[in-house]
């Protein structure tokens, strides 16, 4: 199976001025744990920020996220793959690299978002047949 068949296409975006808050309520409404930080230009390269980057934010500031902007506390840039890898791959990478979710880009271009939820449902839905 590839990225392509499992990926989500719907990707949530943010710049990377907005506040924590912003972001907060973005995630909320989209009812995602994740979202991308948008590029400044072409060559840049895409960010990721998530909630337990922003609960790590909200201790280091003792809850006071007020001046904090997502630019502050995001990873750039974020981990991508290809849509044409096999899923097994995706797999190792983010067992390997202790992360949840990776980019799908092609030339340098957002596609999608896979995460270890998407595979791990995969698993369980052949289990169930």
């Amino acid at each position: 199976m590839l990225v392509k068949d499992l990926m989500s296409k719907e990707v949530v975006l943010i710049e990377p001025t907005a506040s924590l808050k912003e972001a907060l309520k973005l995630m909320e409404s989209h009812k995602v744990k994740s979202l991308v930080v948008n590029k400044k230009d072409p060559h840049d390269a895409y960010g990721m920020i998530t909630y337990t980057d922003i609960i790590k934010a909200i201790y280091a500031e003792e809850g006071d996220i007020d001046l904090l902007n997502v630019y502050d506390i995001y990873k750039k840039p974020a981990l991508s793959i290809s849509k044409e890898l096999d899923v097994k791959h995706a797999a190792k990478l983010m067992i390997k690299m202790g992360i949840k979710r990776l980019l799908v880009t092609d030339n340098n271009e957002i596609e999608g978002i896979i995460s270890m939820h998407d595979i791990i449902q995969i698993l369980l839905d052949k289990i169930k047949e």
